[in-house]
């Protein structure tokens, strides 16, 4: 996949874990978790706003477009 998750380099920056930024954002764990590993093929604008208002950064921070090899 062409867009990686920088999701837990953010957190670790922040020293947030992966429970209080689900409590804060009101997303489970499970879900924030298949985020932070690359696992999911979308996510909604309402979760990705509560997460970069909770970790005070932009989309850019959290996702990276990489090409892929093929292309």
């Amino acid at each position: 996949m062409a867009i990686i998750s920088r999701l837990d380099r953010v957190m670790a920056d922040r020293k947030i874990s992966l429970n209080e930024l689900s409590e804060r954002v009101g997303v489970s764990n499970v879900n924030l978790s298949k985020l932070k590993t690359g696992k999911v093929s979308a996510i909604r604008f309402s979760t990705l706003n509560a997460i970069c208002k909770t970790l005070d950064c932009q989309p850019g921070d959290i996702l990276e477009y990489s090409a892929d090899e093929a292309e």
